[in-house]
């Protein structure tokens, strides 16, 4: 009778969750469950090795209880497993962003107008003239020139009349520009206009990162001429402002600064301005869903991507806001039909999968 036995069987590895659920790539995602420490193969201890689909994921930190994995170029939405000691895990779905165009330069987010076509800047250096200043991307995916000669295309937003408004930070210009790709300035003398944004009664809002949101009344009456008003003040943006609505009428800002603890502002319809939430590093982008939660490209605890911020996490640092989706480079995002979003980074656009209905700007 032998007195060797057999080197014990590894343990399965147990996926339990993953967080977050959607990447880019390049984004990390925590898989937590058991057994997803090194183990033995063959003799030699070895890191678990991770797939998402069909394509291998390298694995940042391993330990018994949480495997952290970087989402590799050309993965695709698809199923996560970990491969640990020759045994196979279980499978966690994961949402993976594709590229929809690169060899861009969005400084805030995209904009979709009511057909669902795409519409993202390629700003370039501050004072620098660029050969398109607005690209579209149309439903089919096609990417075309849609506006030229535009000095700093930064903000977008879509108006009740179907035309794109477009702030220059340069120029300090609110321009209106036609279903056609046709030009005119709406408004002017608005410091360095960044982001942008409609009321629900249809008056534009405009970020002057210097410390000024000012409100340009809609027409009255043919010929009239266009008021605009100091709205709101608050501090200065290394970056630019960033503006969403909710659906009351809310207006939240966003605007960078040299802090790692920046705040989101909510302005009520009188023009004060309160902290709505402090604790995220450098917000900017966001977007509303249909039940008011607040979207915002930002880091929190460290990390980048898209963090969602519930109404009853108003003023209270860290409690129901998350990381939904892990990323670098964002810098805004507009959700479109079937529940996706288009993420701009500062080079490209991406399309992800987020099970989210958005609240219609248009």
């Amino acid at each position: 009778m032998s007195l060797l036995k057999s080197a014990p069987k590894p343990e399965s590895p147990v996926l339990s969750s993953l967080f977050p659920v959607a990447a880019m790539p390049g984004g990390e995602v925590c898989i937590h469950g058991a057994n997803l420490g090194p183990a033995l193969h063959h003799g030699d201890l070895a890191l678990p090795r991770v797939t998402i689909g069909d394509t291998s994921a390298a694995a940042v930190l391993s330990r018994p209880g949480k495997l952290t994995i970087r989402v590799p170029e050309g993965a695709i939405s698809g199923d996560v497993h970990v491969l640990s000691g020759g045994v196979l895990s279980n499978a966690l779905p994961l949402r993976v962003a594709v590229p929809l165009a690169e060899n861009l330069h969005p400084v805030a987010s995209p904009a979709a107008d009511a057909d669902g076509n795409l519409f993202v800047t390629f700003s370039g250096p501050r004072g620098e003239q660029v050969p398109v200043s607005i690209f579209r991307i149309d439903r089919d995916y096609q990417l075309r020139p849609f506006v030229r000669g535009m000095l700093n295309a930064t903000g977008l937003a879509f108006g009740r009349d179907g035309f794109l408004y477009v702030s220059s930070r340069a120029e300090g210009i609110v321009y209106r520009v036609s279903p056609e790709g046709a030009t005119s300035i709406y408004a002017e003398g608005l410091g360095i206009a960044t982001g942008i944004a409609f009321d629900p009664d249809g008056d534009l809002y405009v970020g002057d990162r210097s410390g000024t949101i000012f409100r340009i009344a809609r027409d009255k009456a043919p010929g009239q001429d266009r008021q605009i008003f100091v709205y709101a003040t608050l501090e200065p943006s290394m970056a630019a402002y960033h503006l969403a609505f909710r659906g009351d009428g809310t207006l939240f800002v966003a605007g960078p600064t040299t802090s790692s603890f920046d705040n989101i502002y909510a302005i009520d319809r009188n023009g004060d301005a309160s902290i709505y939430y402090r604790g995220l590093g450098r917000p900017q982008g966001m977007a509303f869903d249909v039940k008011g939660d607040l979207y915002v490209a930002a880091s929190l605890h460290g990390q980048r991507g898209i963090v969602r911020i519930t109404p009853e996490a108003g003023g209270k640092t860290g409690k129901d806001a998350e990381l939904v989706l892990s990323g670098n480079d964002l810098v805004g995002l507009a959700f479109v039909e079937d529940g996706c979003a288009a993420l701009a980074t500062r080079s490209a656009l991406y399309h992800v999968a987020m099970g989210v209905e958005g609240r219609s700007l248009v």
